[in-house]
């Protein structure tokens, strides 16, 4: 939606104030209700109430809305925005023959721009100030220089996890091209940007990919990888990083859902941290989202979106989707056991946390991120929305946040204390720019795919299914299959 009030005067370095705001502060101060918030330049410099503010200082009415830290997202393949929604209806497999085995390598250094361009900006629009870039179409220093133009041009706070999904990661992440492209990105000082490592342990026995971890143990680069994904990678992986001397607080492991308990205790005695993304394990198949087996383990949790080639790219959707998995569980478990739940163990608090300053953790930005505490970066968002009815009363905030807000609430967004959305519209933005970069994307790989093959991506084959019989004969009707007479 779009909001007519008018744009204040947002000049650079100007003082802006929250005021009245239910504020959720995701540290120890927990709660707020009626507070305001006052940023300096791009930090937090007070929260309270009634606070005293510079002249000149520009209001922000922040009545009956929540105050929030800004969202964190820990993986996200923002490349594969440019074809999103293309895989709907795809399978895990279907995905791996789509990127890894056929089309990946059609994508051009420009095609990872424009994906990275349309990413950012859905990202900051929906509250997510901080996104982990799970850039694995890398497939030279051309592809990895365009990913970071466009981050290092959007709005917002963004760290790209480089990857190749094409190449051995202990040759690319120890060529001397790549050794180059990490001292000239890393070497320019900019507290919006970072860098990890992205790769996957296969499992194999000889462990090829110790060059990759010494590489960032060298380059002091954090990992970030895909673990416990049915399949593909599994306990053997985790043992041989520990064998090795690699699973330290430094590593993400994304997914996580198909470990044993040795392996959970493995992670959560190293310091590793959990990357869960509920859509995408609920539907693509890595295994069941994996919260109510982190939470028993003490492993700390942040949560993702994976991809938008496949689903959605908030992360409002991440924390309804994660609460309402956990709670599944726990009542499956249960049931099996004959029994009811009459406690839910995981709360909403808790799921707004690992949305922000347990990604923030994850990313090894908690100092500066995450939380709103005076003196830490002033990355805000605020929902607000007065012409909808599903955020009002405001009686449980974080329950709202969780089962009632989503992407078109968030009001006005600051990175670094600049507002960079205010009234629901984004602020100076480059939208219709990305929005052409991706058409000439999809125009390039639909060309180059064919039309035959881009339309068995859109609808991959439905196989028949093999009906129940029902020995009901009540009357003389006939169901049929429901799915074939939905598309006749």
């Amino acid at each position: 939606m779009t909001d007519s009030t008018p744009l204040p005067d947002f000049a650079p370095g100007r003082p802006i104030v929250f005021r009245n705001a239910t504020i959720l502060t995701m540290d120890r101060a927990g709660l707020i209700e009626g507070g305001d918030l006052l940023v300096l330049g791009d930090r937090i410099a007070e929260i309270g109430h009634g606070l005293v503010v510079p002249d000149g200082t520009a209001e922000i009415d922040a009545g009956g809305g929540i105050l929030m830290p800004g969202m964190v997202d820990t993986h996200r393949h923002m490349w594969q925005t440019a074809l999103r929604g293309l895989g709907a209806d795809w399978t895990l497999s279907q995905y791996f023959v789509f990127y890894y085995l056929t089309w990946g390598k059609i994508f051009r250094p420009e095609d990872i721009h424009a994906g990275n361009a349309l990413s950012a900006l859905e990202a900051v629009d929906s509250g997510v100030t901080t996104t982990l870039d799970w850039s694995h179409g890398l497939q030279t220093i051309d592809h990895g220089e365009a990913a970071v133009d466009a981050l290092k041009s959007a709005p917002g706070r963004y760290v790209l996890a480089y990857g190749n999904l094409l190449g051995a990661p202990w040759e690319w992440s120890n060529s001397k091209d790549f050794r180059a492209f990490v001292a000239r990105t890393a070497g320019a000082r900019d507290d919006r940007f970072g860098l990890q490592l992205a790769f996957d342990v296969t499992a194999d026995p000889a462990f090829p990919e110790k060059g990759a971890f010494e590489a960032a143990r060298e380059l002091g680069l954090r990992v970030t990888t895909h673990a416990g994904v049915w399949g593909a990678t599994n306990d053997t992986s985790i043992q041989l990083m520990w064998d090795h001397g690699f699973m330290t607080p430094d590593v993400t492991y994304v997914h996580a859902a198909t470990l044993t308990d040795d392996s959970y205790q493995r992670i959560a005695a190293s310091g590793g941290t959990v990357s869960v993304s509920t859509e995408s394990e609920q539907s693509a198949g890595q295994g069941y989202p994996p919260t109510w087996q982190l939470r028993k383990h003490g492993i700390p949790v942040s949560l993702s979106m994976d991809t938008s080639v496949w689903w959605s790219a908030d992360l409002f959707s991440a924390m309804r989707a994660t609460l309402s998995a956990d709670r599944s569980r726990e009542h499956l478990e249960a049931h099996a056991k004959g029994e009811t739940v009459v406690h839910n163990l995981l709360r909403a608090e808790e799921v707004a946390h690992w949305a922000t300053i347990g990604g923030a953790r994850a990313l090894g930005l908690d100092a500066e991120i995450g939380s709103l505490v005076a003196g830490k970066k002033a990355d805000i968002v605020l929902i607000k929305n007065d012409h909808s009815p599903a955020l009002y009363p405001l009686l449980h905030p974080y329950g709202t946040l969780v089962f009632q807000a989503g992407r078109g609430d968030v009001h006005t967004v600051l990175v670094d204390g600049q507002p960079v959305k205010y009234a629901h519209r984004l602020l100076n933005s480059k939208l219709e720019a990305a929005k052409a970069e991706v058409a000439r994307t999809v125009e390039h790989a639909r060309s180059t795919m064919g039309e035959e093959a881009w339309r068995e991506s859109v609808t991959p084959q439905l196989p028949d299914a093999e009906r129940i019989p029902n020995p009901y004969t009540y009357t003389d009707f006939d169901g049929g299959d429901a799915r074939h007479q939905a598309q006749s």
